[in-house]
This record gives C-alpha cells, sequence and structure tokens, in this order.
C-alpha cells in the first residue's frame, strides 16, 4: 500500500497517510476540520512488483531487446573465434651456440 502526501488549502497542515490505491481520498483536514485538503503529487514514487514472474527486464522497449540480442550473437561469435585460435605453444628453439667441440 502506497503513502499519500495530503496538504490542506485552509490552514497549511500538510501530512503523510499510508492508505490502499482503491481508497477515497480523504477531504476533511484533521486539524482544522475544514473539507480543504488535497492530496499532492509524490515525486519518485513508483509501482514496483515483487516476486516470481515480475523483472525489470520484462518490459524492456524492443529496440533494447535487439540491441541486446545483437550483443549476444556478437560475443557469442567472438568466443568461439578466440577458442579455435588458441595454439599450441611453441616448441622452445635451441639458440645456444655450441661449436660442438672442445677448446
Amino acid at each position: 500500500m502506497p503513502t499519500y502526501d495530503y496538504e490542506c488549502d485552509h490552514c497549511g497542515h500538510t501530512f503523510e497517510l499510508f492508505q490502499g490505491i482503491n481508497e477515497p481520498h480523504k477531504k476533511k483536514c484533521p486539524v482544522c476540520k475544514k473539507m480543504k485538503l488535497r492530496r499532492l503529487f509524490g515525486t519518485g514514487a513508483a509501482l514496483l512488483f515483487k516476486g516470481s514472474g515480475f523483472y525489470e527486464t520484462d518490459y524492456r522497449s524492443d529496440s533494447y531487446k535487439a540491441d541486446a540480442k545483437k550483443a549476444k550473437q556478437s560475443e557469442s561469435v567472438s568466443k568461439k573465434k578466440s577458442t579455435n585460435s588458441k595454439k599450441k605453444p611453441a616448441a622452445k628453439k635451441d639458440t645456444s651456440k655450441g661449436s660442438g667441440g672442445s677448446s
């Protein structure tokens, strides 16, 4: 259940009220008892579903999904290339200059 901000236009009293989405708006100020109460628009409040079946990525735009698919495909192609291009380590060459004889 969300928290709503209310303000009285008569006395200026402001307060927060925890109430359900389907509940009617309050109209009577608890301080001055006048019918001048109004609900304010909150900033930064969002409806967030939690639990299994509700994911932020479920509501992405089609263009985002297409770009993500391209990126994933190019990543898998680059992984295939990197695994195929791995070579066996080259054998060390004998660079010592030995004359083979004694001096």
